[in-house]
């Protein structure tokens, strides 16, 4: 059997703008609704939706007929879960809250099997190997997979050149509502301080060659990112998506206050 072949990897390899979704819910059912609908990627969020190992699993099942390539983000940094995650299939990883070359390095062996990596071997036991059912897995796994970490915090950005030119990482996505919490402006990610930070980051990981990534739910953050050098962008979350969509229906019948959506979450 053929490696599973990494469309995401495979899509950012052509340079062409990707637009993605944030799934939240944590069941295959609302995924699998999402990835049907049309995105290029579908984030299925580890660190802020509940989810467990099991759910992630259920929802890279769902999403697996469709065009949508899954990418899954972890919790944190730790190399135990990310061995869980890379065995139950995940090919493309995004972590959070990187803020140096080295531990980005460390995510890098996370994902690898020595002698460039500590993942450990788990054989026929996984889904990642379809159960041994892939020719030569273990030397070829690194090929498939695709490493994104996140910048998200004022140091992240002070080693925004470390991190990017970290063999191994394969892009970058930039966390416009930690970092401007970081910066003390909160909930403002359009501030002129955070805005400069950002643009920064871009050009850095520009220069290193490397795709970057940013979480925008409006249209007017989505396009400026886009014209700024961006290339997978985030622009609809499907929480957000349900509670704008059920607000505008009851509006329509009750009188209530006009709700603006978040330009953050």
């Amino acid at each position: 059997m053929e490696m599973p072949v990494n469309t995401f990897k495979s899509a950012l390899a052509k340079g062409d703008p990707m637009w993605g979704c944030w799934a939240g819910f944590a069941t295959g059912y609302a995924a699998e609704i999402v990835a049907s609908t049309g995105f290029d990627w579908l984030l299925i969020d580890g660190e802020h939706a509940p989810n467990t190992v099991p759910t992630i699993l259920a929802q890279l099942q769902a999403v697996a007929p469709y065009a949508s390539s899954p990418v899954v983000r972890s919790v944190n940094q730790d190399a135990a879960l990310i061995k869980q995650l890379l065995d139950v299939g995940v090919q493309t990883l995004m972590v959070p809250m990187v803020e140096s070359g080295e531990q980005a390095a460390a995510l890098v062996r996370a994902m690898r099997y020595p002698p460039h990596g500590i993942r450990g071997v788990g054989g026929g036991l996984v889904r990642a190997t379809r159960w041994d059912g892939v020719d030569d897995y273990l030397t070829k796994a690194h090929e498939a997979l695709c490493l994104i970490v996140q910048i998200e915090s004022p140091k992240g950005v002070e080693q925004a050149e470390a991190i990017a030119a970290t063999e191994g990482v394969d892009a970058v996505f930039i966390g416009p509502a930690d970092l401007s919490v970081g910066m003390g402006h909160p909930g403002n990610p359009g501030h002129p301080d955070v805005q400069q930070a950002i643009e920064k980051v871009i050009k850095t990981v520009q220069a290193a060659g490397k795709p970057v990534g940013i979480l925008a739910p409006l249209e007017d953050d989505a396009r400026r990112y886009q014209a700024l050098g961006c290339q997978f962008i985030a622009v609809g979350i499907d929480i957000s998506l349900l509670r704008q969509g059920a607000l505008a229906t009851v509006a329509r019948y009750k009188e209530r206050s006009t709700h603006q959506s978040s330009s953050t979450y």
